[in-house]
């Protein structure tokens, strides 16, 4: 297909905005990792670039002092943020498949209730209530799952995609002898592979960024989260800077590194989820554009 001199000067306009925001994007992620490699003294008098100031990796050292603990949290994050995301993935599209059903008579009611918790919901000290008194998950990974299994902003994305699947699909496996749970499992959940990708990523996501849970219900140094272990190194760093200049403590603290460690913890934090997203992006996008268009 020949295209036009004005259909070109518009692909490349278009390419242009978008090279533009990717950059918008990207080049922060840049600033972050070049602040962390450098040095402490020199990134405060000379300010961020996108190289290094002063190459030094004092801020790292300062950061994983005690490798164990953090590994320690990595290693919880990880198990929740897998664990947690399947199991929340799981229940997700079971729920969503159940109000997407236009056969079902309670649909509108379970679609209610779920709009409903999106709004409001039972308060801190109920919650903190039923998980510790109750649920008696208290200083217990599944303190840090279980919050999140059912969220309603996943259950409504999940919802739209199901909704697009023909009643006549469900209705010919019905013919064939398939049961309700034979039905979801065999033929919906394959072919909802975009969908389940795409919310099975912001569940992930979830998982992988919480630190309030922790806070909540861990007393246990060994069940932190990596997120809550970062934010208490950054109070520690915030506290030994503000003592310092209120001049609460004697000890010399002028070469600890603090904005460049700061930068180290965003490094740790979302580095991993960075590697890992390109190798979903693919169903990721042609999730977000399943069921955009409806005849």
């Amino acid at each position: 297909m020949i295209q036009s001199r004005k259909e070109k000067i518009a692909s490349n306009i278009i390419t242009l905005i978008f090279i533009i925001l990717a950059l918008f994007c990207v080049v922060p992620i840049f600033y972050i990792l070049a602040a962390s490699l450098s040095d402490e003294i020199t990134l405060s008098r000379e300010g961020y670039s996108l190289l290094p100031r002063g190459f030094s990796l004092e801020a790292f050292r300062f950061v994983l002092e005690s490798p164990k603990a953090i590994l320690n949290a990595y290693a919880v994050t990880i198990f929740v943020t897998i664990v947690g995301t399947v199991v929340s993935l799981l229940f997700t599209a079971m729920f969503a498949y159940v109000i997407a059903r236009k056969d079902f008579s309670l649909s509108r009611i379970f679609s209610f209730m779920v709009f409903f918790s999106m709004l409001f919901n039972g308060g801190l000290v109920p919650t903190y209530i039923m998980m510790t008194q109750y649920y008696n998950v208290k200083d217990t990974v599944l303190a840090l799952i279980i919050p999140y299994i059912i969220m309603p902003w996943h259950v409504f994305l999940m919802k739209g995609f199901l909704a697009d699947i023909p009643v006549s699909l469900i209705e010919a496996a019905k013919i064939d002898g398939a049961s309700e749970i034979k039905t979801f499992f065999k033929i919906v959940l394959p072919i909802t592979k975009p969908a389940l990708a795409t919310v099975g990523l912001f569940i992930a996501f979830t998982y992988w960024n919480d630190w309030y849970q922790s806070m909540l219900y861990i007393d246990k140094a060994l069940l932190n989260s990596l997120q809550f272990y970062l934010y208490r190194i950054m109070n520690n760093i915030q506290y030994l800077s503000s003592s310092m200049m209120a001049g609460n403590i004697s000890i010399d603290t002028s070469s600890m590194p603090s904005e460049t460690a700061r930068m180290v913890l965003c490094v740790l934090a979302a580095g991993p989820m960075l590697v890992i997203f390109p190798f979903f992006q693919k169903y990721f996008v042609k999730g977000l554009t399943v069921g955009a268009v409806k005849g």
